[in-house]
């Protein structure tokens, strides 16, 4: 995989060269293209997929399109170790098994690769693929997971998974033509175009009833990888979906947590190869298979062979994309004493008082951010169960009522017969557990034997309790003990999550095995007494006795945006009125000109190819369009792409180069067109041209309501370095990463200034940001420093900075004008004056002034007059 790894690398460096255009054109749209999506408050907010994530999809398709890795043969030259044989690979058709920590989000590797068998079954004229996809879940829980994000087709369209109508020159969103059928509810089966989506029960063959919950064992309705016994079609439907599929003639295979499929005499293997040789029967074949796993290991302990992306749980670590898993250091250790009794409880007491205790901690830190903490105790026999449930409940009043306990076996399946409840009764267990993440549950802790298996991925379990031991012979592995805590609660945030694990010797001695996957567990103090390491939480601080939080708040008028766009002006734009020095046409070799590639300006990546045909002709639309299109995505222009392309097609022809007009059609001139110096030149003209033609300064300044500090919702931040003030209404002012400690000198200034009423930093959760036009002429936004409010009632806004950057001119220009229309628009209501202040750091650290007002007297930068 390391060797795999590495040229995947050098192949994404080089714009993934040999890809097929339908793959190159989606690679671009999802880790390339900027992406906003929209938020439980109806706000956007940046997206991109994680790089585990975008790189088990690029290795699938390195090896599909560019490296024509099409069976064992072709997977056997890329093994580094001289050790796999053909015999090691039982299936003779595709097979990808991409390794993914738990919690890096494997169903959107699904989405990904899915879209892109369809589309490239679509648009590629010999392409192998397929329309047709079997998605297959190893039991319900895990088909309920996914159902979550499949049902309605919707992980497609609310993450960027479809590009635009227009990317590439393709209808993407119009061409997606995709059914979903989930188990035996199969509407009408199209040659192409559907997405069966169901339990391994379904695909095999046979008359053995379906698993239910009125099983007496029921470790096939749960939890089970269903082994070699022959289960197959079911009873309670007239559907067969199993003779479905294998009437289809064209299908790929996707399956999801897929360590269930290693053993070709599993019937799960099976049902996937008598498929193939049933497609064999017809001319056809089994386009592909991609298996998705965190744990793809032979009960040896080997990897399997067919494992091509290894995203190893220390990187998911190290990448903040899962919890960091924290352990309780030697003097906490210390303190916990398994005691002499017959009582599960009382032997266990230390344990699960430590356990209780870190769970409080949390509790009361998440709780501040709307997110529940929950507490996971793993013991060893069902009969303790209810006696750990109770006993929790007992001496912590805040579990009264809040404990679920989850009678298993010994592998962790839900029993039936340990707890003697009823069907009905079951099924709302199993409820229960997938939902105690949300606020309408009820519960805040589970107590179960082992732990439940793959597809319980909540999220909120923040402390993890064992006590039982595993022995080498369980088949468990410590990341999947691990694994129900680790998700995070938190997306867009890069701040570090953790899950406190603690337990028996016997336990703790099993999770410290994971080191031998390279991951460093942190120890830290654990108990009453220990402050749990964790992200700060910033909020107002209304808990403070010592703050009268009227008293310290300060109001911001909101002001209507003062710049907008005028699309209409696009069809005024005269590309010969551009000012520049036209370029050279440079010479260059015919090879050079068979493959020229386009990169887009913003990070240097390949976006688009163009290849001659046989008699030497490229087509040169492709080549206006890609600049026309990064011209409307780089300046967020809504529509106007039937404006800008015959402009940006003249200025090639008949402004870019000296002696034009020139031929488009020519190879030497789309070559030249592909040179950085022409690329630069095209995107910096149309840029400050549209711009100029479309950016409007309306002059208004009315409010629109006001922004107050009080009204900020807490937030998570990284665990830094941070000031406790007294006249700010907020509990942290927290310094930025790169600012060499000079915000929290400056807050620690602000918050001794006798004539400071009050202060606070303006954290992007306040919400008080202005728009301005940047250097360049582009629209953004600007978010100043700091908020403060002085004796005499002026509200100063002001800027801090360690160093000059090319906008900071603009921005004090907008600043200036802002308190001019906030004081004006307020004052008929009696409001503040508005004023700011540029401060740097040199000049602060060599004047340090004692009192605020002598900021504006010594900082006279940008003030006018």
């Amino acid at each position: 995989m390391a060797k795999v790894r590495e040229e995947v690398s050098n192949w994404r460096d080089g714009g993934y060269q040999g890809a097929s255009a339908t793959s190159k054109a989606l690679l671009q749209w999802w880790f390339h293209s900027p992406h906003q999506i929209e938020q439980a408050d109806g706000s956007l907010a940046n997206f991109h997929y994680y790089f585990a994530q975008r790189e088990a999809v690029e290795t699938v398709i390195w090896l599909y399109d560019a490296k024509q890795a099409r069976d064992k043969y072709d997977l056997m030259r890329f093994d580094a170790s001289g050790s796999i044989s053909a015999n090691m690979f039982p299936e003779d058709w595709p097979r990808y098994v991409t390794k993914m920590a738990t919690g890096s989000g494997k169903t959107k590797v699904l989405s990904l690769l899915i879209a892109w068998c369809y589309f490239h079954k679509l648009y590629e004229p010999d392409s192998k693929l397929a329309r047709n996809v079997l998605l297959i879940a190893p039991n319900i829980i895990v088909l309920d997971r996914l159902r979550a994000d499949f049902d309605g087709l919707k992980i497609f369209f609310n993450d960027p998974v479809l590009p635009d109508n227009g990317h590439d020159g393709r209808n993407w969103r119009d061409d997606f033509q995709l059914t979903l059928h989930v188990q035996d509810d199969v509407r009408i089966v199209r040659p192409t175009g559907n997405l069966f989506l169901t339990n391994i029960h379904r695909v095999y063959l046979g008359d053995v009833a379906e698993p239910s919950l009125g099983d007496e064992d029921l470790r096939d309705y749960f939890l089970s990888p269903f082994g070699p016994k022959p289960v197959g079609k079911t009873t309670d439907s007239n559907t067969d979906l199993g003779e479905i599929i294998r009437e289809i003639d064209e299908l790929a295979v996707f399956n999801d947590e897929a360590h269930h499929v290693h053993d070709e005499r599993m019937v799960w293997f099976k049902s996937i190869q008598d498929i193939h040789h049933r497609m064999l029967h017809k001319d056809g074949r089994l386009s592909l298979q991609i298996d998705v796993t965190a744990t793809p290991k032979h009960n040896s302990g080997s990897i399997f062979v067919q494992t091509v992306s290894d995203y190893p749980l220390v990187e998911a670590i190290h990448q903040n994309v899962v919890k960091h898993p924290v352990l309780p250091d030697r003097e906490s250790v210390a303190r916990l004493h398994e005691q002499q009794s017959a009582l599960f409880t009382e032997r266990y007491a230390d344990y699960l008082q430590l356990g209780v205790e870190e769970w409080r901690k949390a509790y009361a830190e998440h709780e501040k951010l709307g997110k529940k903490a929950v507490l996971f105790v793993m013991v060893d026999d069902t009969r303790n169960c209810d006696e750990v449930g109770s006993y929790l409940e007992k001496i912590c009043p805040e579990l009264e009522g809040s404990v679920l306990v989850i009678h298993t076996k010994a592998n962790g399946e839900i029993s039936e017969a340990a707890s003697g409840k009823k069907r009905e009764e079951l099924e709302a267990l199993r409820k229960a557990s997938n939902d105690i993440d949300g606020w309408e549950s009820p519960y805040k802790a589970i107590v179960s034997v082992l732990m439940l298996k793959e597809g319980w991925d909540v999220r909120n379990v923040t402390t993890i309790v064992g006590l039982r031991a595993y022995t080498s012979n369980s088949k468990i592995l410590p990341e999947q003990t691990l694994g129900r805590g680790l998700r995070r609660m938190y997306f867009g945030s890069g701040a570090p999550e953790y899950v406190s694990v603690m337990g028996t010797q016997a336990f703790m001695d099993f999770v410290e095995t994971i080191k031998s996957e390279g991951v460093e567990l942190e120890h830290v103090p654990m108990g009453k007494a220990a402050e749990r390491k964790d992200s700060l939480v910033v909020e107002v601080d209304t808990d403070n006795p010592a703050k009268d939080i009227a008293a310290l708040d300060i109001a911001l008028p909101r002001l209507a945006r003062r710049y907008h766009r005028e699309y209409g002006a696009l069809s005024t734009l005269d590309p010969g009125a551009f000012y520049h020095q036209p370029l050279a046409l440079k010479a260059f070799p015919p090879e050079d000109t068979r493959e020229i590639v386009f990169k887009t300006m913003l990070d240097d990546s390949a976006h688009h190819t163009i290849e001659l045909d046989a008699g030497g002709v490229a087509d040169y639309r492709s080549v206006v369009a890609f600049f026309a299109r990064q011209l409307i995505k780089d300046l967020k222009l809504v529509g106007g792409y039937e404006e800008l392309y015959p402009r940006v097609r003249d200025f090639m022809r008949d402004h870019l180069f000296e002696g034009a007009p020139v031929d488009l059609q020519d190879a030497q001139v789309l070559r030249n067109l592909a040179e950085p110096a022409a690329a630069k030149l095209i995107v910096d003209n149309f840029t400050k041209g549209i711009n100029a033609l479309t950016i409007r300064d309306t002059g208004a300044a009315t409010v629109d309501g006001y922004i107050r500090l009080s009204d900020m919702r807490p937030f998570r931040t990284e665990n830094r370095a941070y000031l406790v003030p007294k006249r700010s209404l907020f509990n942290k002012i927290v310094g930025e990463p790169n600012a060499g400690g000079f915000e929290l000198a400056f807050a620690a200034f602000l918050d001794g200034a006798g004539d400071v009423a009050a202060f606070a930093k303006n954290y992007l959760a306040v919400g008080f940001k202005m728009d301005y036009v940047k250097a360049s002429g582009e629209l953004s936004n600007y978010i100043p420093d700091f908020i403060v409010r002085t004796t005499d009632g002026t509200v100063w806004i002001v800027e801090t900075k360690g160093r000059a950057e090319l906008d900071l001119p603009q921005k004090m220009q907008r600043l200036a004008q802002w308190c001019i229309d906030a004081t004006e628009a307020c004052a008929a209501e009696g409001g503040a004056v508005y004023r700011f202040v540029y401060v740097d750091q040199t000049g602060f650290e060599k004047h340090r002034p004692t009192t605020f007002a002598a900021l504006p007297a010594s900082f006279r930068d940008f003030q006018p007059g």
